[in-house]
């Protein structure tokens, strides 16, 4: 699996299995018991794992699967990793304020265009909403380049905890 996608702050994957539903949800179970690495919960078909508190910093990702049966001996395991949903929440409120700011801006500088006002402060509001936008977004490439080999961590867990080899199982 390929972790380094350019643009994707939250890397997906999904994986077709030979075990049912049931197996890949009692796999994590049995290793949440055995080992001490990772925290593991599961709520109904959904699968979280994330490393101690100890371990963690401020983008360390997690990883959410889902499993869903596709047929008697197959499941289809989708996988999610970002940060915790805290920071994921608060990332996102920065973008909309942004947003809103720039769309707010926008309206203020067309409506001063419209009634012949001086607009150029409204320009230059503009303009640093865009280069607050590029530092949000860099921030976020910077905490997925921070947190990458704990992905890499969490993606050998899941791996062995499922005996998957490399091949397409």
């Amino acid at each position: 699996m390929e972790l380094s996608n350019d643009i994707v702050l939250r890397p997906r994957f999904q994986r077709e299995l030979t075990l049912n539903k049931e197996a890949v949800i009692q796999a994590f179970l049995d290793a949440k018991k055995i080992q001490k690495n990772f925290i593991i919960t599961q709520v109904d078909d959904h699968i979280f794992i994330k490393l101690p508190k100890k371990e963690q910093h401020f983008w360390s990702p997690q990883l959410h699967l889902e499993v869903e049966e596709t047929a008697e001996k197959h499941t289809l395991l989708k996988g999610l990793f970002g940060p915790n949903p805290t920071v994921w929440t608060m990332f996102m409120f920065f973008h909309f304020v942004v947003a809103g700011l720039f769309f707010g801006f926008g309206t203020w500088a067309f409506s001063n265009h419209t009634l012949n006002k001086p607009y150029s402060s409204q320009i230059i509001l503009l303009i640093l909403m865009v280069v607050a936008w590029f530092v949000l977004y860099f921030a976020g490439r910077i905490g997925k380049s921070t947190g990458s080999k704990e992905m890499a961590k969490l993606n050998r867990f899941m791996k062995d905890t499922l005996n998957l080899q490399e091949n397409n199982q």
